[in-house]
């Protein structure tokens, strides 16, 4: 572990050294560079701040029907060949929709980036949305919806838990769309959708790779320059009601094993330089959780059988409220009920007891090693900036945020264990598994390709 730490404080160390450039062009958009010469490459990406989280009642789903959409061709470059333009460039692309951003990328060698940023530039201002493909593609978000949640025990107890366990937040709703509202979907829907959001002001160009940051920005400003800024809604706060009590569902879909979900209001990161528990929460999950030696696969898994896996997890960097959640399956013969007791007596005894400073250690290395080996790849590079930036954090933030976790103390962590994981905060999701029925065989929906 020693020998890795120090290749990770070394990476972290040329990381940083990294030039980073952050500017906004005249209508509003931002572009930052973030210059890494290691190989001939480089990863572009156009983020928008607009996902699920700003999708009306009646239209939820939109946000990433219209990234399909966004495949669909414009005026000089018609459908379907955007992708084939990038891929005989030698590149790859793809989109994925959450509840904070959309988001749009392409890999390809450096001096490739030109062709990027005129198709990219040209879709966030020139897509056409016709009725006859938007017919099409609404099908194919339907068929990813089935094979993606319908179809899958597990995603159906998350994506019913969520709805639970924020009262009035758009968190609530499913990032790929409730199934009545695709189904009464049109075309206008997301022409809205794309005439509301999908402006330079409100878009993030993140270019990192084997580049000049001067030339970088020089050719964001011929591409996107032009484009003109528009006025955007007013977005209201839209601020999650106290919880004041546990809740608890029972969810009865098919299913071989059943299926425990908790999970808790938490804090997410708004002021990076003040906010402590939301850096104490991260190094709680993976005291929880993350490796062998983590307190519930030891205890439930290993040691007591009574789990056949358990884990804990918390993203502190959203636009919304945060969730700290853990999740387990029972092993055979094992109910939901001593699996749950067995969890919280795992939490209390943190509450109560703390963790040991060999154990804070660990953590801590295992934590800051994953977040230098991921920050080595060109593209989480480019991936951390923008999700950064899209949630209102400044880069500054990213580059700090191995700092901040270093700086948590075990009383740090035993604190923010007391004061959030608390159950009128609680959850609770059981998934009461019922007969498995025969899967008829659905014909193959060419397109289910962008993530979600």
């Amino acid at each position: 572990m020693h020998s890795l730490w120090a290749i990770g404080l070394a990476l972290l160390a040329s990381s940083a050294q990294a030039a980073l450039t952050d500017v906004t062009l005249d209508n509003g958009m931002r572009v930052i560079v973030h210059e890494d010469h290691r190989a001939p490459v480089m990863v572009s990406q156009v983020w928008y701040r607009a996902g699920a989280m700003d999708e009306f009642n009646g239209t939820t789903g939109v946000a990433h029907v219209l990234e399909h959409m966004m495949f669909k061709g414009t005026q000089k470059v018609p459908a379907g060949e955007f992708s084939k333009r990038i891929a005989a460039a030698g590149g790859r692309e793809n989109a994925f929709t959450s509840r904070d951003y959309t988001a749009y990328f392409q890999q390809m060698q450096k001096d490739r980036l030109e062709l990027s940023m005129q198709l990219e530039a040209d879709r966030m201002a020139n897509l056409v949305i016709s009725d006859e493909l938007f017919a099409k593609e609404i099908q194919v978000v339907m068929e990813e919806r089935r094979l993606r949640t319908d179809d899958q025990p597990q995603s159906v107890v998350y994506e019913r838990l969520m709805a639970t366990a924020y009262q009035t937040h758009p968190y609530r709703r499913p990032i790929i769309g409730w199934m009545d509202d695709l189904e009464n979907m049109t075309a206008q829907d997301a022409r809205d959708w794309y005439a509301r959001w999908y402006a330079p002001d409100n878009a993030t160009l993140v270019v990192a790779g084997d580049v000049n940051a001067d030339e970088v920005v020089a050719m964001a400003k011929r591409h996107f320059g032009a484009l003109p800024a528009r006025t955007l809604p007013p977005r209201k706060p839209q601020e999650e009601p106290a919880q004041i009590g546990t809740k608890r569902i029972v969810v009865k879909v098919p299913a071989q094993l059943p299926y425990l979900l908790m999970v808790w209001h938490a804090p997410t990161l708004k002021d990076w330089e003040k906010d402590t528990d939301p850096y104490a929460l991260q190094i709680l999950a993976g005291v929880l959780s993350g490796n062998d030696s983590a307190r519930l696969q030891k205890s439930l898994v290993k040691t007591r059988q009574i789990a056949v896996n358990a884990s804990a997890g918390y993203d502190a960097v959203t636009r919304g409220p945060g969730l700290f959640m853990v999740d387990a399956t029972p092993a055979p013969g094992k109910s939901v009920a001593l699996l749950e007791k067995s969890i919280r007596n795992e939490i209390a005894r943190i509450q109560q007891d703390g963790i040991s400073e060999a154990e804070l250690a660990r953590v801590k290395a295992q934590v800051i090693a994953a977040d230098v080996y991921q920050r080595d790849s060109l593209f989480y590079q480019a991936m951390q900036l923008g999700e950064y930036v899209s949630v209102g954090l400044p880069p500054e933030a990213l580059a700090r945020r191995v700092d901040r976790l270093r700086a948590v103390t075990a009383e740090a962590v035993q604190a923010a264990a007391k004061q959030w994981l608390q159950d009128d905060r609680l959850s609770v999701a059981e998934l009461d598994p019922q007969p498995l029925k025969p899967q008829k065989q659905r014909a193959a929906m060419p397109g289910v390709r962008h993530a979600n």
